[in-house]
């Protein structure tokens, strides 16, 4: 059984959610405040479902520690804050979605299932290129024995260009990969993340091709 841990203050919607998640079989440990969820940080569960306005933390900041200390554990925040910029900030910490409130709690469950799925797929599979181990069950990167730090985004460009070795992916396309129907905007935002990942994993072949996209080779024979 997976389990969950929930951030949310509202004791009502708290308890509201942690029905309906234990309704479909999931384990929930469920915190009113960000001082408990911080403290079980180091006891990772298989998704953190985290609202961003808590009453002690602040939600960005636990994010950057939950990431920086299990970076393969997938984030869903919600926030009823101003929606674009609290949807950017936590893309780009390395959540893997966002719900703005109010929202139908089997929205929350839909999204849930959806992204465990997606990590599920990728568990027992280990990949190689170049100087790079990529461990999909754990969604780690190493270079000689020592992780390299990705955020969620920058870990699934990385699986799409592996999936896709060789072959021109256009920025459209990875668009529709990574962010699916949750981002709307300039595709520029695909080279920020390339950018990104190529600063990290310097030894990546990933080529530029001007007006379309990119296309990431293989150095071996």
């Amino acid at each position: 059984m997976k389990k969950i841990y929930l951030v949310e203050d509202d004791e009502n919607l708290n308890l509201i959610l942690s029905s309906y998640l234990e309704r479909e079989g999931f384990i929930v440990n469920s915190f009113l405040n960000g001082i408990d969820a911080k403290k079980n940080i180091p006891n990772p569960p298989d998704l953190w479902i985290l609202d961003i306005m808590l009453p002690d933390i602040d939600g960005y900041r636990l994010i950057k520690e939950i990431k920086n200390t299990t970076p393969g554990v997938p984030i869903i925040f919600i926030s009823a804050r101003d929606a674009d910029i609290d949807r950017v900030l936590g893309l780009e910490l390395g959540c893997d979605d966002y719900l703005p409130k109010p929202f139908l709690p089997r929205e929350l469950i839909i999204r849930t299932k959806n992204i465990l799925d997606r990590y599920k797929k990728d568990e027992a599979v280990e990949d190689k290129i170049g100087t790079y181990k990529i461990d999909r069950g754990s969604r780690i990167v190493k270079k000689n024995n020592e992780p390299i730090k990705l955020t969620s985004k920058e870990y699934n460009l990385l699986l799409y260009f592996l999936e896709n070795i060789g072959l021109a992916v256009s920025r459209e396309q990875i668009l529709d990969f990574i962010w699916e129907e949750d981002y709307f905007g300039s595709d520029r935002v695909v080279d920020d993340l390339v950018r990104r990942l190529r600063k990290k994993m310097e030894d990546l072949n990933i080529e530029t091709l001007y007006g379309y996209g990119y296309r990431m080779v293989s150095d071996e024979k």
